[in-house]
């Protein structure tokens, strides 16, 4: 028996993949490599605006690359099936779906001057709609044509704070665990239904610099807050993560190389959840 090559065990050249919330930070940086890479890439997200100047800088950056922009709410079924659409009418298949969209909201959160009893519920509700909900419909709406691939990935984004409690964001810890338990029914779901032709992981994570968070970890002069020096401290590596460094573990779960990987978490985190802070 022949034993395929690490290249061909790598090769996601031709493969369509989607990509949501692919204007953000971590995720626009993981559309951008996997077009590199050969693959075909569906940048979906709200913001057409925005999936357009993220289409200009890949292709200027690699002028090869083939890539389509779709503009969608993760929470709009109709929209959804509008962009499973116009991508099967213009490459005719998919291939993997990167579940990338989330986000927090302040009122989700419990800052130092608040207890519990001050969270905003209705925001905990958006959260939860925003990470979770927007996890499983696009799930939902992907899945028949992941079927007629013969060899497809499901990649949902979780988040170091799913696992163990982290304080402040509790909307965002309960939508990811959420996430992760989901991750692991679709994966013996469709396992199960398909013998494996369809896989469903998640990457975890641990703490990059964003947008999002940037205010939390660092001061307007890039030092380090107390939270952020808490996180640095916890974890062994003793910094925050670079987008690109999650590239390496994206690749792997959309390749033929994880062809018998389903229901995992594979976590990215410089050794965050491996300390206990001791």
């Amino acid at each position: 028996m022949s034993l395929p090559s690490p290249a061909s065990l790598f090769d996601i050249s031709g493969k369509v993949i989607i990509v949501t919330g692919a204007s953000g930070a971590l995720t626009g940086c993981a559309a951008d490599y996997l077009a590199t890479q050969g693959a075909r890439v569906v940048y979906l997200g709200r913001s057409q605006e925005k999936l357009d100047a993220c289409l200009e800088r890949i292709r200027q950056q690699h002028p090869g690359a083939e890539v389509m922009a779709t503009a969608a709410d993760i929470a709009d079924r109709a929209a959804l099936e509008a962009a499973r659409d116009a991508i099967l009418a213009r490459w005719g298949r998919i291939d993997a779906l990167l579940n990338g969209a989330g986000g927090n909201q302040a009122g989700a959160t419990i800052t130092p001057d608040k207890t519990f009893a001050d969270l905003d519920f209705e925001a905990f509700q958006q959260v939860v709609d925003l990470n979770l909900h927007g996890t499983v419909l696009p799930s939902l709406v992907f899945t028949p044509a992941l079927l007629e691939s013969g060899s497809a990935s499901i990649v949902n984004y979780s988040s170091a704070s799913s696992a163990q409690a982290i304080t402040r964001v509790v909307g965002y810890s309960a939508a990811k665990a959420a996430v992760d338990n989901f991750t692991r029914w679709l994966a013996v779901d469709l396992g199960r239904r398909t013998r494996g032709t369809v896989r469903v992981n998640a990457l975890v994570p641990g703490f990059f610099l964003a947008e999002q968070n940037r205010k939390l970890l660092t001061q307007e002069d890039g030092t380090f807050t107390e939270r952020g020096r808490t996180i640095c401290e916890q974890t062994p590596f003793g910094r925050f993560g670079e987008p690109e460094e999650l590239n390496g573990a994206l690749h792997y779960l959309v390749s033929e190389a994880s062809r018998f990987v389903t229901g995992t978490t594979l976590v990215v985190d410089g050794g965050f959840a491996a300390f206990s802070g001791v």
